[in-house]
Parts: structure tokens; C-alpha cells; sequence
């Protein structure tokens, strides 16, 4: 039995590393800088959360886990590093944690993590392999954001920043795509697709590689790889391609075909957007070459509910739809705002609060041109993270941008004067959407306090 600390243990990711390891037996503390509905559930699990840094709450006696978003010159992580303990981000920490698990399937891609991971944890739940998951979101049918299982079979997104993928131990990868992003820490798109290919190259030659045919990134940072590459498509011909796609009101079928032509399933989702083919193709295809009955897979991909911020419909006022989704890339706005246009009967009112300044500056035309596809666009400050303001940008150089553009929007920097505003001019039949990956869903609440009309 050891004693671990964790700086920033209300962290979606860091709760779930506390509590497998107090699940494990060991003696679990740590801190966070705000009480929290994350921070309460631990406590009630049994474990002491500091609210606050100090060097105080360091004993001496403990191995120290941090997240990347915490400052080198924070005083635990000071103190902790003083007197010589064990030290570990987060990351490598999760990839130690792996070396337990006999299968070991991580979830790469620009975007899709969550959705994908989930699904795949999902069936492999549904198909009693009793997996261990770790997702970086609250999933309905899971749960919570993760599940403690054996040691048979662990499911855990990876992620490319400050290439943290490439500590983690998978047996089978999976990359859904690759696009410009983090460029705080890239060079350029040549510098992720590098990244990229070193995560596949951690697979070993007995586990296999998922990717995307459909990519052209993701098929160059993967040429002339070693490792066992299986390809999912949704456009052509591939070892696991979907078929006869069909859509309504945003919500997609196909059937599920092999290289060698084979029907292997019919699937009929149940969370919209075309994006949801390929994820949902990616969590079929990991699931096949499990040996999971297909059944069972196309079953529980078919009622799979979605994971919280991901495209969720939050509730109705009178007609109006509120929905909350966590893109931030420019990408995953424009499948996000398209996938509304055909949920909506009016219009579709954005609300968007920018992640980071490093990505609106790295990003700004495609930011524009992602948020035109929208009837209306208010535009929030930028949600900081982990960056200070070195970047000279700020949300009124894109709301500039936006008017420029001929769009329809406003730049409002309170949370409650957005509700207030959206109150005023929103509709019968419009969906208003707040997207983006900082706190922007509070908007959502204070809509509900302020209306008249209760949902």
C-alpha cells in the first residue's frame, strides 16, 4: 500500500487515476483550487481534498501526481520535488498504470475522443468483458467518467498535447483523424503527424492500429508503418466501410461492410451527426477484432446515449432548444452547428467562448469561416486554461473578424447578460448552443433561472 497525492485531483482525468487507485487499496489524497460536485464525490468516496494549494499539505511520505495545467512553481509540486519524492504528470503516471492491463485500447484523434472511447467501453461492458474506462467526459450509460473494472481490458482516450500519448503503453490504437491543433507546442501539421505515427508505433506487432482511410493525414503520418493498420471509411471501400448511408433530421444509418464485401451489420444511431459514423465505425471495427459478437455490438452502439457536452440537448423552453457541445476546434464547430441546422425548425443561436489564445490566433479564418454556417453568433471572452494573454488576441479581434464577414453577431464578455440577451431574441423553434471546451455551458443555467417559462 503507498499514499499518493494529486495536485489537481478534481480534474476529469485525475479523479478517475484517484479513485482507481484508492480502489486499489491505497491511502489517496489531494488538492484542487476550487470545491467542486467532482471534489464532493471524492471526499464521500473516502478521500481528503484540500481546497487550495500549500506546501503544507505535502508530508513527505507520498508519491505526487500532477496535471500538465499545473504552473511549475506551484508549492506542492515545489515541495514535493524539494524533498525528493516520487514525481509524476499525469500522463506518465496513466502510462505506468497501464503496464497492469493485458489490453490496453487508446483513442487518438484531433476530435472524436470521447464520443469513441465511451463506445467502446460501452460495448465492451455490454459484451461482460468487465473493462476498466477512463473518459473525459460524465457518459450517462457509464456512469460517471469512468469504470473500475479487471485487469483484462483497459479503454482510455490519448491525447496528442505536449505529446502525452506517447507515455501511455496501448496494445491497440486508434487515431479517428488529424488536423492542426495545439499549436502552442507544434510546429505545424508536419510536427502532429510525427507525433502522430510514434503513438502508432507503440503498438506492438501482436495488437493492431484503427485508422482512418478517409484522412489524408492520418493515411501519411501511417505510411509504410510495420504495425498491423486496419482502415475504416465512410466514402470508399476499406477493411471495415460504411454503406447505403441514409439520414434524417441529422440522425445517420448504414450498414457496416468488410474488404471482402460482407454485410456485417446494419447500424441505426442514436446520436446525431455524420461525424458519429466514423466514430461509431472506429468502436465497431476495435470491437470486431475483439471477437465480439456482433450483436452485441450493434446493439449497444445503436442505444449509446452520447457522453455530457457532446452535442447534448440540455432542455426546452417553450419550443426553444437548448444544447451544450464542447468543440473548439473549427472543425468540430462546423459539424456541430451543421448537425443543429437540421435538428432545428428556426434558427440556430451560438453562443461561443474560444479555448485558449493560442488557438484563436493560430486558427482565426477557419474559427470565422466554421462559425458562418450559424444564424446568429454571440461571441464570449476567451476561456484562458492554461495560457496567459502573450498573443496579443483577444474574443473582439474574432467578433471583429465576424462583422467583417458579414455575420450576424455580438460580442457580450457576462455570462448573465448573454442569458439575458438570448431571452430577448430567441424564438419558437430555435436551438440555442452553447460550444466550447471552457465553462460557456453556465450560460445554459442562467437562460433557465431567467426565463419565465420553466422546462
Amino acid at each position: 500500500m503507498n499514499k499518493f497525492f494529486l495536485i489537481g485531483i478534481g480534474g476529469i482525468s485525475m479523479s478517475a487515476i484517484a479513485l482507481i487507485l484508492k480502489n486499489q487499496g491505497h491511502i489517496v489524497e489531494g488538492s484542487d483550487m476550487q470545491e467542486s460536485k467532482t471534489t464532493k464525490m471524492l471526499r464521500e468516496s473516502g478521500i481528503n481534498v484540500y481546497i487550495g494549494h500549500d506546501e503544507s499539505h505535502i508530508k513527505g511520505d507520498e508519491i505526487v501526481i500532477y496535471t500538465a495545467a499545473i504552473s511549475k512553481d506551484n508549492p506542492e509540486l515545489v515541495k514535493a520535488k524539494s524533498m525528493g519524492l516520487k514525481v509524476y504528470e499525469r500522463a506518465e503516471f496513466l502510462g505506468m498504470l497501464m503496464k497492469a492491463y493485458k489490453n490496453v485500447i487508446a483513442v487518438a484523434g484531433t476530435h472524436g475522443k470521447t464520443t469513441t472511447t465511451s463506445m467502446i467501453g460501452y460495448i465492451l461492458k455490454k459484451a461482460l468483458l468487465n473493462p476498466t474506462i477512463l473518459v473525459g467526459a460524465f457518459v450517462k450509460q457509464l456512469g460517471g467518467n469512468f469504470c473500475i473494472g479487471s485487469n483484462e481490458y483497459l479503454v482510455a482516450e490519448a491525447c496528442e498535447y505536449v505529446d502525452s500519448f506517447l507515455k501511455f503503453n496501448p496494445t491497440i490504437g486508434v487515431i479517428l483523424n488529424i488536423e492542426n491543433d495545439h499549436l502552442d507546442y507544434f510546429k505545424d501539421i508536419d510536427s502532429i503527424k510525427e507525433s502522430f505515427r510514434k503513438f502508432a508505433l507503440k503498438i506492438p506487432q501482436n495488437g493492431f492500429v484503427v485508422a482512418n482511410l478517409d484522412d489524408e493525414n492520418v493515411c501519411s503520418a501511417l505510411k509504410d508503418l510495420h504495425q498491423n493498420v486496419i482502415y475504416f471509411s465512410a466514402k470508399t471501400p476499406a477493411d471495415f466501410w460504411a454503406d447505403n448511408i441514409t439520414s434524417c433530421n441529422g440522425y445517420y444509418e448504414f450498414d457496416i461492410v468488410s474488404k471482402d464485401s460482407k454485410v456485417l451489420s446494419h447500424i441505426k444511431l442514436n446520436i446525431p451527426g455524420f461525424h458519429n459514423v466514423y466514430n461509431s465505425l472506429a468502436a465497431f471495427t476495435v470491437a470486431y477484432l475483439l471477437g465480439i459478437d456482433t450483436k452485441i455490438i450493434k446493439e449497444t452502439i445503436c442505444k449509446f446515449g452520447g457522453a455530457s457536452r457532446r452535442l447534448e440537448k440540455i432542455g426546452d423552453l417553450d419550443g426553444i432548444l437548448l444544447y451544450d457541445d464542447y468543440a473548439h476546434h473549427p472543425t468540430e464547430i462546423q459539424a456541430t452547428i451543421s448537425t443543429l441546422k437540421k435538428l432545428a425548425n428556426g434558427r440556430v443561436i451560438v453562443i461561443f467562448q474560444p479555448h485558449t489564445f493560442s488557438r484563436l490566433k493560430s486558427l482565426m479564418p477557419d474559427f470565422v469561416k466554421s462559425l458562418a454556417t450559424a444564424d446568429k453568433v454571440i461571441v464570449t471572452d476567451v476561456y484562458a486554461a492554461r495560457e496567459k494573454n502573450v498573443y496579443g488576441i483577444s474574443s473582439k479581434d474574432l467578433y471583429e473578424k465576424l462583422k467583417e464577414a458579414g455575420i450576424e453577431c455580438e460580442y457580450i464578455s457576462e455570462f448573465e447578460k448573454i442569458a439575458e440577451f438570448v431571452l430577448k431574441i430567441a424564438q419558437k423553434g430555435d436551438i440555442v448552443a452553447t460550444i466550447g471546451a471552457g465553462d460557456i455551458n453556465k450560460c445554459i443555467e442562467l437562460i433557465f433561472q431567467k426565463s419565465p417559462v420553466k422546462s
